[in-house]
């Protein structure tokens, strides 16, 4: 076999389609739930989950997820990366399977959770054998492929999501997952070698569990702070106060720890905390742009949940043409001008929703996601190179738990956030509208939009006006969350305008992180 110096695993290009079969499961799950909230909020057809639920039936997925990717990366580095994946995805099935047979909200955010544990495993598996497998000079090129396929199950998943919700339960959604997941364990024996770090990290548990514990208290708080509407009272500011205050002590002591589950002096590279700032940024507006679009399409606009899926696919259109050409893009322009066009570019396309109206043209709407998916497309792929790139060959587990915990701790205080900020907005536009039902019917109707409809449904005559009042409501609430999202992608925009570098890298093995790789021993082991 030709060494990985010379041209890399002689099967890496079948084995990158491989591990992006295995990824999408993981990035389609999130999307494809969320078509599917409307469904699962349903009293009679659904779980009746509030939107609190809701949003928990996400984040719990997302907040094991991410406090279990430094983990994870290190048992893949220490005992095989191959046989990490293998794991995560018979976990990834059973829990599907437990979340489409869920009998009540708290049993799918259970399920949900236990999803997270296979997803954990198999996220940075499959960019740490990126990494391994393909020579520097070309491993842009591979992670570029790598993130389109998370910009495209972003997209397709509510396509997907959309065409089982027409002929099937809401529990499909999970259960579509199962195939794919058997087909890709298979193919994953077959073709992908093992590799490991031979001088693997130790676990650190105290790091693990203080990150998790101090990102649910944190998201526990935002999420309860938008459901009430009373950020002062203690159950609200005490789970965030005790959330940063956890958070805080987690910084602390991963800067001690003679074996730490996140290595902080990384982010003393500019590069690397600058990649990893716009990538956690990017998710968060994306997330939360996602969330409340779901409900505007489905609820305001009546969509069915596949036309809702179908109309963004200009987003999935945008991932395909322009996430692969991000790599050459960085090259000829430089990574500051690039990641800063792409990031202002998802600005401006979520600053379209702050002037949607309940009538705005499908066109226009098809417009504004082709643009968000073409200015994620190419932030990315290069934000993630970055990343890998400052680390070496045998710390791609590392590189790979940072870049993904970032992406989902990004993604779900982005829902947490832009969540609560909809709810609160949402409640203070209705309570006027809905101050001469009983006082039951009133909290179920500013609890949510889809609360408000179930309460119009049994109204008769008199819901046509309680409707509108709900979909301005909605509306105005969905102008509000749009603006705090087009606040934080201008953040993103000034962090790469200010740390990251501004003349053309070159190709990989040009950079000197990528040179410092030249002649470093084979990892990838016969398999």
């Amino acid at each position: 076999m030709d060494s990985p110096e010379a041209a890399g695993h002689p099967q890496r290009w079948t084995i990158l389609g491989v591990l992006v079969v295995s990824l999408l499961v993981v990035v389609l799950d999130n999307t494809v739930l969320n078509v599917a909230l409307k469904a699962i909020a349903d009293p009679v057809h659904g779980l009746g989950a509030t939107q609190s639920e809701l949003e928990w039936s996400i984040n719990s997925y997302t907040l094991v997820f991410a406090g279990l990717l430094f983990t994870s990366g290190v048992l893949g580095d220490r005992h095989g990366r191959r046989a990490a994946l293998l794991l995560g995805m018979v976990l990834f099935g059973l829990a599907s399977l437990a979340s489409a047979y869920a009998q009540t909200p708290a049993q799918l955010i259970g399920a949900r959770a236990l999803m997270g544990i296979g997803g954990a495993a198999i996220l940075p598996a499959t960019l740490s054998i990126i990494s391994n497998v393909f020579h520097p000079t070309e491993r842009a090129r591979a992670i570029g492929v790598w993130a389109g396929a998370v910009g495209l199950g972003v997209a397709i998943g509510p396509v997907v999501g959309g065409a089982l919700l027409e002929r099937f339960w809401w529990g499909s959604v999970f259960l579509i997952n199962v195939p794919i997941l058997l087909a890709g364990l298979i193919a994953v024996l077959v073709l992908v070698p093992e590799s490991r770090d031979p001088s693997p990290g130790r676990i650190d548990a105290i790091g693990v569990a203080l990150s998790i514990v101090g990102l649910v208290s944190l998201v526990y708080g935002v999420i309860e702070g938008g459901e009430t509407g009373d950020w002062g009272r203690p159950d609200v500011w005490g789970p965030i106060a005790a959330g940063v205050g956890v958070i805080a002590a987690f910084i602390w002591y991963e800067r001690r720890a003679a074996h730490p589950a996140l290595d902080v002096t990384l982010f003393r590279d500019p590069r690397f905390s600058a990649a990893v700032a716009m990538i956690g940024l990017v998710f968060f507006g994306a997330m939360g742009t996602f969330f409340f679009g779901s409900f505007y399409l489905q609820l305001v606009r009546g969509f069915t949940p596949l036309q809702a899926g179908l109309l963004m696919l200009p987003f999935a259109a945008a991932q395909l043409i322009f996430a692969p050409l991000s790599s050459s893009l960085v090259k000829r322009y430089g990574p500051k001008a690039v990641s800063v066009t792409a990031l202002l570019v998802t600005a401006v396309a979520t600053g379209g929703f702050t002037i949607v109206a309940v009538d705005t043209p499908v066109w226009l709407l098809g417009t504004f996601f082709f643009l968000q998916g073409v200015g994620m497309a190419s932030v990315i792929p290069s934000a993630t190179e970055s990343v890998m790139s400052t680390l070496p060959r045998e710390k791609a587990g590392v590189g790979s738990a940072v870049n993904n915990t970032i992406r989902q701790v990004g993604g779900a205080l982005g829902v947490a956030v832009l969540g609560s900020l909809l709810s609160a907005v949402y409640r203070e536009q209705i309570t006027p509208h809905v101050s001469g039902l009983p006082h039951s019917a009133q909290e179920v109707a500013k609890e949510s939009v889809a609360g408000t409809y179930g309460v119009a449904d049994r109204l008769g005559p008199a819901s046509a006006s309680l409707l509108d009042s709900a979909d301005d409501a909605f509306v105005t609430a969905m102008h509000w969350a749009a603006g705090g999202s087009v606040a934080v992608m201008l953040v993103g925009a000034l962090v790469a305008l200010k740390w990251l570098p501004g003349l053309p890298a070159g190709t990989p093995a040009a950079t000197p992180a990528a040179a410092s790789r030249v002649g470093e021993p084979e990892l990838v082991e016969a398999g």
